[in-house]
């Protein structure tokens, strides 16, 4: 018997079609319908390619006519078999066809049932219908089975069982079909209380290895969290009528609720399968502007937003559809007996009700505006989700909030806000259903907007809320921790607007603060704060704090206020944390220290001081003009401070850091300096691996690259090849340029504090040895390196430079400079060739 009647299947091999052209009509997807597998594979790729006379169909309709085309190709084949109304078996279609979702090249689920028919007519019968379609290359996943086969499966195969509950008849005994439908669909409800636990624990390891759709530059839209299989998830819930569709998620929330989110994810898969000619779940980059393009979204930033916004929507709505059917389920044992869940009073008409935040009998949202802030306020507090009943009943019922906001609905907002991390699925739950966007009408341009630069993790109002939640752990060190939390929400609204945000984003906060109802002296204070949030973090790295006007510029831009300085210290803070890993470590943390606390003292009426002495011991070794090199350990227990005191020669500066890198030692930080004819230069320098070498070694190693018996270039350019080549494997080691990086670099130029001083900073993947070839090129060109900050954050450097052009400060000495940089940073690989055969 060819075919196994317990339901073994088997996929056909992939068949690629054109993405371009245009396509049938709808109907003629039946009139044009073949009576051979043959003419079916042929018939589908005329739907998605188009013929000479026809348009190229949208999404939804291809999807209609696909499902129109195989239906039409089954029920006559199904007729040409026997296959009737009466005859003992039943064709029933599960998956993407039970659906009525059939994309271009997705697999053909079906089932034949037969009302335990004899094995031979079963087997004849099985093999008529699946060998043609296998012929025909068409990817097949079938199965024979009596109804209590199926039933059994069910039973017993969760994954299995998730597909049954969307089978649907398509030709042959209907009565037969509906014994399976109707009796799988019983036995879910009957049985849903003992296998909830396994579709949680299911569906986690599920979110685990695909990832969240909102938070992947490379989505998974089938699997990945709040996709498509969630959306299924949900309607497994339904069926076992443990909710009853999904509230508070209608056509007037953010991104039009969760029919909507749905459809727009099935589009971009769509056309993910006509870009691709092939079943496609993982949206890849080198993809997503096309695809933009076909579903007139815009480019891949448009798409991106549209799915974060799909996908955080279909993700809210999992999230309260398993609470709720958690909350439904039956009770076990003597606990069926008790009395339903205790309401616990929170707040004036908000309380706690089965683990969830609720409103009370007696309150009355019509009448009472602060009910929305103090609902939000008293559920982050407790650290419990908001009901989705109460969410609709605020979103159909409350009214707005009057401008100024009455003070204890400001009062409420704070607590909100500094709430730190059990905020974050209080305000997303706002968010999704309108409400947030209610209180602030201005989140609407960064709501779900994608970050432009890639060291950001979330999405630009996932940015705002992190950002808040750590400001929150700083408000015991400013005199204003409201305005810190306050500011540190609002402090890129602006972006997304055109121009630049720090500016449009203060003229929103003034307008926001203003509808809250801020005295004049806060209102100034917070749209200080969103003007100058970058001012300390960018002064601290691209500046000379050695230099007076550096602190008094700065002092200058805040008006000489110490609370404005301490608020935009914290933010800074605040800021990095939530951006990325890497973003805020000790050296950014000790530069905007440094800073802040210079221009205190500077607000303060006090002189600044004097850049510190060089040590009176390295003074003395300096005048003697002899060579010293010293490694000591600093308190952090992982860094080491590696001092070079050497005569003052052309390229001692890309020795020294050569030496170190050579040894496997990261150069953190630099200060240079120099004293009586030589150069005291001063690095924070971490192993790579294991332990450091010693001071001696490291002196030794500089003499003979000083004396030019060690090619420190030519060393290090082999470390690096070495270490690259050994991440990959062997067979394709040897093609990959050693300079490879998956971002092109960037310089950033600023104008000095003398005219022929200029600032750059560098923003480039790291490679061994860097600082070592970016000093050459700097002492290879004739540019006097003035003073140094390097910072490494994870895999990639930003290093700021000050050097002096000596009189040569012209465009075309920048172009030659700027050319010279970019030869010794590593850059990306072109893209190879896309062959769509």
């Amino acid at each position: 018997m060819r075919s196994d009647p317990q339901g073994s299947g088997t996929r056909g091999p992939d068949r690629a079609a054109s993405a371009a052209g245009s396509g049938p009509s709808v109907s003629s997807a039946r009139t044009t319908a073949p009576a051979g597998a043959a003419d079916l594979a042929a018939a589908r790729d005329t739907l998605l390619s188009g013929g000479p006379r026809s348009r190229r169909l949208d999404t939804v309709a291809l999807r209609h006519a696909l499902v129109d085309l195989h239906e039409f190709w089954l029920t006559t084949k199904g007729s040409e078999l026997g296959i009737k109304r009466e005859g003992g078996f039943a064709i029933v279609a599960v998956g993407g066809l039970g659906r009525r979702e059939m994309l271009p090249y997705s697999d053909l689920d079906l089932i034949l049932l037969h009302d335990d028919m004899a094995p031979s007519v079963v087997s004849k019968v099985a093999d008529e219908l699946w060998y043609p379609l296998w012929d025909a290359h068409i990817k097949l996943d079938h199965s024979v089975r009596t109804v209590p086969q199926a039933l059994q499966v069910f039973s017993s195969d969760l994954t299995a069982a998730l597909g049954m509950l969307e089978a649907r008849h398509i030709a042959g005994d209907a009565q037969l079909s509906n014994l399976l439908i109707g009796g799988v669909r019983r036995q879910w409800r009957t049985g849903i209380r003992s296998r909830f636990d396994e579709l949680i624990e299911t569906t986690e390891v599920r979110w685990q290895r695909s990832g969240q759709i909102a938070h992947r530059a490379e989505p998974d839209l089938k699997s990945g969290r709040g996709g498509l299989r969630d959306v299924q998830l949900l309607n497994a819930l339904s069926v076992a009528q443990l909710t009853d569709g999904m509230p508070g998620l209608g056509p007037d929330v953010p991104g039009g609720g969760l029919a909507a989110a749905h459809r727009r994810l099935l589009d971009v898969r769509t056309e993910l399968h006509r870009v691709a000619g092939r079943s496609r779940d993982q949206l890849r980059a080198q993809d997503a502007d096309e695809i933009a393009a076909a579903l007139r979204i815009g480019d891949r930033f448009d798409l991106a937003r549209v799915l974060t916004e799909s996908a955080r929507t279909i993700s809210y709505s999992v999230d309260v559809g398993l609470r709720t059917a958690a909350n439904s389920l039956p009770r076990k044992g003597l606990s069926r007996l008790r009395r339903g869940p205790v309401r616990r009073p929170l707040d004036e008409g908000v309380v706690e009700h089965g683990g969830e935040v609720a409103l009370a009998r007696d309150a009355h949202p019509r009448r009472d505006p602060g009910l929305i802030t103090r609902v939000a306020a008293a559920a982050a507090q407790a650290g419990l989700p908001v009901s989705a009943a109460t969410l609709t009943r605020l979103a159909d019922h409350a009214p707005e909030l009057r401008e100024p906001w009455p003070r204890e609905a400001l009062d409420d907002f704070l607590v909100l806000l500094g709430s730190g991390r059990r905020a974050v699925d209080v305000i997303e739950s706002l968010d999704r259903t309108g409400l947030w966007g209610r209180l602030l009408p201005e989140w609407g341009a960064v709501r779900d907007l994608p970050p432009r630069d890639a060291v950001h993790t979330w999405t630009v109002d996932r940015h705002l809320v992190e950002t808040a939640v750590y400001a929150s752990e700083l408000t015991t060190r400013v005199s204003r921790p409201d305005l810190l939390v306050l500011g540190a929400l609002l402090h890129d609204i602006g972006k997304g607007r055109g121009g630049d945000h720090s500016v449009v984003g203060a003229e929103l906060a003034l307008q926001i603060g203003r509808r809250m109802g801020l005295w004049p002296s806060d209102l100034a204070l917070l749209t200080s704060m969103v003007r100058h949030h970058l001012l300390l973090p960018h002064t601290a790295t691209r500046r000379d704090l050695d230099d007076p006007e550096t602190v008094a510029a700065v002092v200058g831009a805040l008006d000489g206020d110490p609370v404005l300085l301490d608020l935009l210290h914290a933010l800074a803070e605040a800021d990095s944390q939530a951006t990325g890993p890497g973003v805020w470590g000790d050296w950014k943390a000790s530069l905007i220290r440094e800073l802040v606390r210079r221009c205190r003292m500077m607000m303060a009426g006090d002189e600044l001081p004097a850049p510190d002495p060089i040590d009176p011991a390295l003074a003395n070794l300096a005048e003697d003009g002899a060579l010293h090199v010293a490694l000591e350990p600093r308190e952090d227990g992982r860094s080491f401070s590696a001092t070079f005191v050497a005569p003052d020669e052309r390229g001692v500066l890309s020795d020294e850091a050569g030496v170190l890198s050579l040894h496997g030692l990261r150069v953190l930080s630099a200060s240079i300096g120099s004293h009586a004819g030589s150069t005291v230069n001063s690095f924070v320098v971490a192993p790579r691996f294991g332990s450091p070498p010693e001071a001696a070694l490291l002196r030794q190693e500089l003499v003979r690259a000083r004396s030019g018996d060690l090619d420190l270039l030519g060393a290090l350019e082999a470390k690096d090849r070495a270490e690259r080549e050994s991440r990959l494997p062997e067979r394709t080691a040897r093609a990959v340029p050693v300079s490879a990086a998956l971002a092109p670099p960037r310089i950033i130029w600023f104008e000095g504090s003398e005219s022929d001083q200029v600032v750059l900073e560098i923003r480039s993947e790291d490679r061994i040895g860097l600082l070592c070839r970016l000093a050459d090129v700097f002492e290879r060109v004739g540019a006097d390196v003035r003073w140094a900050r390097v910072s490494t954050l994870g895999s990639t450097v930003i290093d700021s430079f000050c050097v002096d052009l000596a009189g040569a400060h012209t465009r075309v000495s920048r172009e030659h400079l700027e050319k010279e940089l970019l030869s010794v940073l590593p850059a990306p690989e072109p893209p190879a060739p896309v062959d769509r055969a």
